[in-house]
């Protein structure tokens, strides 16, 4: 379970970097991209090294996908009838 951490001082969006992707602060690794590698199989300490970031920056990733995903509408199948 993610401890209640605030991802907003390790993830940024800026125009500049990635046309405004959110990424892992000062560098241009991608949050989809971290989340992505969790979402394959991938261990946290697999993602940190194959990024070269920090777990607390993929940790950070997963906290924003999750506060980004709660934000939204879920969107499924319509019932059938």
């Amino acid at each position: 379970m993610l401890r209640n951490m605030n991802w907003r001082s390790r993830i940024e969006r800026t125009p500049a970097v990635l046309g405004g992707e959110p990424v892992v602060r000062g560098t241009r690794v991608p949050v989809r991209v971290l989340v992505g590698g969790l979402a394959g199989g991938m261990t946290p300490e697999q993602v940190s090294a194959s990024y070269r970031v920090t777990l607390e920056d993929v940790r950070a990733a997963l906290q924003y996908a999750a506060e980004l995903l709660a934000e939204e509408r879920v969107l499924g199948a319509m019932p059938r009838g």
